[in-house]
């Protein structure tokens, strides 16, 4: 049994809500010290993540465009916390809110939400299986920065990564299944596995992220046994500098050069659906895909509020406070 009262802090990227809004959300993320670190970095941060963003708004505008003219992760987040919240208060009195790092609803407007319902545990959820210190690590950093006890002095547990969570594999296997039983034949169909592809310089410093995607791949193709054929890449590279290779479009390229005509991506590293999984993958590798003669291209969807998922979640949070030590809140 959980204790009474608990809170728990799903964290996310977040996204823009409007056109007008994609210019400032990427100064935001640009001017993270967690995303953008070098020597010198705090004199030419946030002049370079001007530049970058200015630059990047014009480039992603279109993007945006075609999906609606906003980022969804925010009411996807959304409902996977209405969804958890309910799922927890089968045996708990719970509140679970939404701290976006890069646009509203911020780290500091979660805990103002949280501090009205104040609860004996916080559980902070990171949204993302894999831990690099660019995503979960920023997001637990700036907890970090924006908590201060006054008065409400809970104690904070949090989950780092759920990579090899056996709740999440089934919850994405599941979903798997339901898009490869779309195909006719599912042994012709090549299986792509893409995720968020993170600077070299990243993963040389000691980061856990390209090795954490291997092993849930390897574990997700484990408990699937398809018939199909199975491929790794990476994708949303920014910048001149060396990142996570293969890309997805060189693979998509190379697929079809090798005769393929049945593809299905999986998105690995989202548990959201947002611009890189509506417009990069589903949009965007669509029309290179049958450009090359690819004939019949399909996306698994984000699990987003997948009752599975859901259940996944509530076990992570069951877990984290009843079998995790409490969290140092310090730098």
């Amino acid at each position: 049994m959980l204790v009474n009262k608990i809170g728990v802090v799903l964290f996310q990227l977040g996204g823009p809500d409007s056109l007008e809004a994609i210019e400032p959300f990427l100064y935001n993320l640009f001017s993270d010290p967690d995303i953008i670190d070098f020597p010198f970095a705090r004199i030419a941060r946030q002049p370079l993540a001007r530049l970058i963003s200015t630059t990047r708004a014009r480039h992603v505008r279109h993007h945006y465009a075609k999906i609606g003219g906003r980022s969804p992760i925010l009411e996807f987040t959304r409902r996977q916390a209405r969804a958890l919240e309910a799922e927890l208060r089968h045996d708990c009195d719970a509140r679970v809110v939404v701290a976006m790092r890069y646009w509203h609803p911020f780290t500091a407007e979660a805990i103002r939400e949280l501090e009205a319902h104040a609860p004996d545990d916080v559980v902070l959820l990171p949204l993302y299986p894999q831990y690099s210190r660019t995503t979960t690590g920023s997001s637990l950093n700036e907890w970090k920065r924006r908590f201060q006890p006054n008065g409400w002095n809970p104690r904070v547990h949090a989950v780092t990564g759920f990579y090899e969570d056996a709740g999440y594999l089934d919850a994405l296997v599941e979903s798997i299944h339901r898009s490869l039983a779309a195909f006719d034949n599912p042994a012709e169909v090549d299986m792509v596995f893409s995720a968020h592809s993170v600077p070299m310089a990243v993963i040389d410093a000691g980061d856990p992220y390209q090795r954490q995607i291997e092993r849930t791949v390897e574990s997700v193709w484990s408990l699937g046994r398809w018939p199909g054929r199975r491929h790794l890449c990476y994708q949303s590279k920014v910048g001149a500098s060396k990142w996570l290779q293969p890309s997805m479009h060189a693979t998509i390229k190379r697929l079809a050069g090798q005769g393929s005509r049945r593809v299905l991506v999986i998105p690995v590293s989202f548990v959201s659906d947002h611009v890189e999984t509506l417009h990069e993958i589903d949009i965007e590798h669509r029309a290179q895909a049958l450009g090359l003669g690819i004939q019949d291209y399909r996306m698994v969807p984000g699990l987003n509020d997948a009752p599975r998922f859901i259940a996944a979640l509530g076990g992570l949070v069951r877990a984290s406070v009843t079998q995790s030590a409490v969290v140092a809140l310090g730098d």
